[in-house]
């Protein structure tokens, strides 16, 4: 690692970088931890359990849906597919489903955490990182979490 790379990626050039190129609404909050988060609007978020996560990328992936970010979380054992909002906002029935499952749908006002280069961006890693704007569709990881969720047991949730 050279000093450029060692000095260069601070919370703020990581931001703007999100900002710029990949469309992606990013703040620092709180500006003293340097942990880079967003607003769900144009950009929603699906996030299950990494084992799931992997089942799921495979299947976008061999079905031809090209990917787009995804955020890992080692601490939780979880991922977060950063997806357009095609999904129906009102759709109790869906939402109630993929709880079910261990999904969590992240629709507008939601705040999504980014990966950040901070003294705690080990906290989150990219997955698959972001570099341009595209986002896959989310009807498209809805489809192929149901196509494994079935598949792989999830752990019994504690409180059910």
């Amino acid at each position: 690692m050279d000093q450029q790379d060692a000095f260069g990626d601070t919370p703020l050039s990581r931001c703007m970088f999100y900002r710029r190129n990949c469309g992606l609404n990013a703040v620092i909050d709180p500006p003293e931890l340097g942990r880079i988060v967003m607003r769900a609007g144009s950009v929603w978020a699906v996030s299950m359990p990494s084992r799931l996560g992997r089942a799921v990328k495979a299947h976008m992936q061999s079905s031809g849906v090209a990917l787009g970010p995804i955020v890992g979380h080692p601490r939780s054992g979880r991922w977060t597919f950063l997806i357009r909002p095609d999904i129906e906002d009102n759709d109790v029935k869906l939402f109630a489903e993929m709880f079910r499952r261990d999904v969590s749908i992240a629709r507008g006002g939601a705040v999504i955490a980014l990966p950040s280069p901070s003294p705690n961006g080990s906290i989150r890693q990219w997955v698959v990182p972001a570099r341009s704007a595209f986002l896959p569709s989310g009807l498209a990881a809805v489809d192929a979490v149901r196509a494994w969720s079935e598949v792989i047991p999830q752990p019994p949730r504690y409180g059910r």
